[in-house]
């Protein structure tokens, strides 16, 4: 089972409570016709090289961090009630939230920088906002801790990326 963290953040911005409280801090300018939140145009206020900026995605994260974490914490009580032995938290800041607690085993996916830019690239973000939320990832960073960290390396295709993942499980490092 497969928790994605973007997935549940999404579920969270369509809930009128955080719907409010986004409103509330950044106006209605970020709604659409329908009333709801454009990702897009909260990127646009909380993505850029300013203290505002960063205050900002500050007081988002705020708002939407701990709705994740709580449905987090509930699909995982859920999935280990229901007898499943493993679950794979996809959390793109998970360290720098501090979540790394909820996991026994921690899996970095990472790539080669060329690739890495090259996967940026494909997004399509100006080149100010692509420079903010690599800004953004990186405050608050922290290493995982090396005893509980296998290293996926993703830089080639997806049959390769799936390879690596084998590695990991014949190398008896996940469980």
């Amino acid at each position: 089972m497969v928790l994605d963290a973007d997935r549940i953040a999404h579920e969270v911005l369509a809930t009128p409570e955080a719907v409010a409280e986004v409103v509330g801090r950044f106006g209605v300018g970020v709604l659409d016709e329908a009333g709801r939140v454009r990702r897009a145009a909260l990127a646009g206020v909380v993505f850029g090289p300013t203290p505002a900026h960063d205050a900002a995605l500050r007081d988002l994260e705020a708002i939407v961090h701990p709705r994740v974490r709580r449905r987090l914490e509930a699909r995982l009580t859920a999935l280990a009630a229901a007898g499943t032995r493993v679950a794979v938290l996809d959390v793109p800041l998970l360290m720098q939230a501090g979540w790394d607690g909820l996991c026994d085993r921690l899996v970095v996916v990472s790539c080669d920088e060329e690739e890495r830019r090259r996967r940026l690239d494909a997004r399509g973000w100006p080149a100010a906002e692509r420079a903010a939320r690599e800004r953004a990832w990186e405050n608050g960073y922290r290493p995982p801790p090396p005893e509980k960290t296998s290293i996926v390396d993703a830089s080639g295709d997806e049959a390769y990326t799936r390879a690596e993942i084998g590695r990991l499980r014949t190398a008896a490092d996940l469980p």
